[in-house]
């Protein structure tokens, strides 16, 4: 036997054998006061968000409508955010390429931060602070959109991809926690949750969700009075393809 192989084969069995339940499983009967109260407090806190959310529903239908039209017209939405913020990003991207809730076209959407050979290349070569502002440069075109999600409003790199976008005429949203921040004032519009950091990154989800309930409605609109604009927008999309060199 090996220095290694200390344990006898008299011991497996134990091993092997899952620990014992506890007599009343967490959730049931079972309430530990302390998580219990820092759950009931975290859930009482997503109430400030919402009402936040809610105090600025107008502008969130806007970006909507203008998110819908923008890219009816054949431009691009540009998305980026650091850690849980670029979740929320790559989370909002999905769902124009892909769908919301309805049937519908696909429309051009990227996120950066999910580019990680380019990251990585721009880190690396250039530093972290220029890794989206390298690729709004490479990717953006006069008239798209850029939405920059940050809780604390703070992000060098994100006030960087600002600052690029202002001198190539891209529009710029900022989604941030409270406010105003750094980012808020580099940006064209913004949208500012007044909750704590979770709570506000948990409202940016419910705020993505209530531009694309806009986006599809004022793309069914369009589509409805005009579905020749979307015929046209799929030919593009498949051009655009081709070119590319995609099968």
């Amino acid at each position: 036997m090996t220095a290694e192989w200390s344990l006898r084969e008299a011991d497996l069995p134990v091993l092997a054998r899952p620990a014992p339940l506890p007599a009343v499983l967490p959730g049931a009967a079972f309430v530990d006061p302390d998580s219990a109260e820092a759950v009931r407090a975290h859930l009482d806190n997503v109430v400030p968000a919402l009402d936040s959310l809610r105090s600025q529903s107008g502008r969130l239908a806007a970006w909507g409508v203008e998110l819908a039209q923008r890219l009816l017209r054949g431009q691009r939405l540009l998305a980026a955010g650091n850690g849980g913020s670029a979740a929320e990003a790559q989370h909002l991207t999905a769902e124009l390429v892909g769908r919301f809730d309805g049937e519908r076209v696909p429309f051009s959407a990227i996120s950066l931060h999910a580019e990680s050979s380019a990251m990585t290349a721009i880190a690396n070569d250039y530093g972290y602070d220029d890794v989206f502002a390298r690729q709004v440069r490479a990717h953006g075109r006069s008239g798209d959109v850029l939405m920059l999600l940050s809780t604390s409003g703070k992000s060098p790199n994100l006030l960087r991809a600002a600052e690029a976008a202002s001198r190539l005429n891209i529009t710029t949203w900022a989604l941030t926690g409270k406010g105003p921040n750094p980012l808020s004032d580099a940006c064209d519009e913004a949208v500012m949750i007044d909750a704590l950091n979770a709570n506000a990154q948990e409202g940016h989800l419910i705020a993505l969700h209530a531009v694309c309930r806009a986006f599809d409605l004022e793309v069914g609109r369009r589509g409805s009075a005009d579905p020749l604009a979307l015929t046209n927008l799929g030919v593009q999309n498949q051009g655009l393809q081709k070119r590319g060199g995609v099968a």
